[in-house]
């Protein structure tokens, strides 16, 4: 800034009138002393200089007050501007700092439209200077505080088990594509009646009588996710959408598995853990859970980000085949019978609990059954002559504390020919018959086959040890073998079939 030399002007003149007043009151005195006698014409003639010394101490008075007038009327009021303690330079007023911040976050909002923007100014103060006739160099300063302003977005990082996958703009952003993460396995209730159904109630094989009902119990993400605000570079802002595929398609690596000695389609999902169904959709050459040691797998599945568990219970209502109940004739030849009464199915209500991930049944499980309608047994008449091994059309639980692992139906497909079970390791009988079979079949592994000698005929596989033998006469309750995991199967449990007349039944009809 520059302040005018006028000032020192203004002193040299005072300087000199003071001079010439000095000069002047000497004179005067001098006068007076050496012509005191003389005649008053005289004295008024040297009262003259005496005025002009007046005159010019009246002159020197104003010339002094003009000046300070002067100096306060050209004095200029100015800042000096901090950024962060160091100075930066001079403004005129604090407004024109603070109109540059406004433009400032005005421009980064206007270039970044679609995410929250921060201008970081640092800490800004002013401090108070006022000097004659300055000139601050506002321009100046307000071009280099504004080279230091840096900006930056504020967004939210998505976490998922402590790992950053995504950065996104707000945490609502965050909360609507985990939501719909979410709901991409949890159909509304309006959807879920045809969207999700148990594997027993799919295809041409469904045996129950209504639409199943399906209720969704919980939906929650498997892995740990937490959102958390990030200051970032804008450009690092990932848009909603594709964070949304990204999460529920993650990246696909191709593999290959060959089939090794001991195998089956439920153990090498185990082993791989993935569902069955990742295994029969890939391979749809594989029929009846057939397959063999060097056959070459594809268990290629997505990798999502995250995991999305449902929990839903799957209520179907199933008829209950009525049994048979035997009256013995004495007038009646042996073999010979009569229907007395028809029998008549009744219905009963069966719930199921179906756990899935991302879409895959991983396991399924029988809640209970309640009977709605009770069957009418059929009355037949028969001769008296006892034909060892006949059944009584009633079947029982061939397994104590039985707990259903996989329900009748077809799955992925394929026809699941019975019920699968875990509970006590010993096998029974369920009703009376004869052994019809008892060793090794190709699928089912150690397993038995009965003969009940009334249209029924009950197969039960994956035995670890057989203790029956062809030809054999049982009761129901007798023991047949060990509960096992030979053949195709995946861990310890019971798979049981009935036939009536050579043709698949489900046996949730019969127990």
């Amino acid at each position: 800034m520059s302040v005018s030399n006028e000032p020192d002007r203004i002193r040299k003149g005072w300087n000199s009138l003071r001079q010439s007043f000095r000069r002047a009151r000497s004179h005067t005195s001098n006068s007076i002393e050496h012509e005191e006698g003389t005649n008053k014409g005289k004295r008024r003639l040297h009262r003259k200089p005496f005025m002009l010394a007046g005159g010019a101490l009246a002159f020197l008075l104003i010339a002094g007050f003009s000046g300070a007038e002067f100096m306060k009327a050209n004095t200029v009021d100015y800042y000096d501007v901090y950024r962060d303690g160091s100075l930066i330079g001079s403004v005129a007023t604090q407004e024109q700092v603070e109109s540059l911040v406004a433009e400032q976050k005005k421009a980064v909002a206007a270039a970044n439209p679609d995410v929250t923007m921060v201008v970081d100014t640092g800490t800004i103060t002013y401090k108070a200077q006022s000097a004659y006739k300055a000139a601050p160099d506002t321009e100046a300063t307000l071009t280099k505080l504004s080279d230091l302003f840096e900006s930056h977005a504020i967004g939210v990082e998505l976490k998922v088990d402590g790992k950053v996958i995504a950065v996104v703009k707000d945490q609502e952003t965050a909360d609507q594509i985990l939501a719909s993460v979410q709901n991409r396995y949890a159909p509304k209730a309006a959807q879920a009646k045809t969207a999700v159904t148990a594997l027993a109630y799919t295809g041409t094989s469904k045996t129950a009588s209504a639409t199943p009902s399906t209720v969704v119990k919980s939906v929650k993400i498997v892995e740990k996710v937490t959102t958390t605000a990030a200051n970032v570079d804008p450009g690092k802002i990932a848009d909603a959408g594709d964070v949304y595929t990204m999460m529920v398609k993650g990246s696909v690596k191709p593999t290959k598995y060959t089939v090794q000695a001991g195998d089956c389609v439920g153990c090498i999902a185990e082993k791989f853990d993935i569902s069955p169904q990742v295994i029969y959709e890939n391979n749809k050459w594989i029929k009846d859970d057939m397959i063999k040691i060097g056959d070459v797998l594809d268990l290629t599945v997505l990798q999502p980000e995250v995991t999305v568990q449902t929990v839903e219970h799957v209520t179907e209502t199933e008829s209950i085949e009525p049994i048979t109940v035997i009256q013995k004739n004495s007038n009646m030849r042996a073999g010979e019978s009569k229907v007395v009464r028809q029998g008549k199915a009744g219905k009963k209500k069966v719930v199921y609990q179906l756990t899935k991930q991302n879409g895959y049944l991983m396991n399924e499980e029988l809640l209970g059954e309640q009977v709605l309608e009770p069957s009418v047994p059929a009355i037949v008449m028969k001769g008296t002559k006892v034909i060892l091994g006949e059944g009584t059309g009633r079947f029982a639980w061939p397994v104590s504390g039985a707990k259903l692992t996989s329900s009748y139906g077809t799955r992925w497909g394929r026809l699941h020919k019975g019920i699968d079970m875990i509970g006590s390791k010993t096998i029974m009988a369920a009703d009376n018959g004869v052994v019809e079979f008892a060793g090794v079949k190709n699928g089912l592994g150690n397993c038995v086959i009965i003969n009940h000698k009334n249209g029924y005929q009950t197969t039960y596989g994956h035995m670890s040890k057989v203790t029956v033998k062809k030809g054999q006469v049982v009761e129901q309750g007798d023991k047949l073998g060990i509960m096992g995991n030979t053949g195709h199967s995946f861990g310890t449990h019971l798979h049981f079939e009935v036939k009536k007349d050579g043709k698949v039944q489900n046996p949730m009809k019969y127990l």
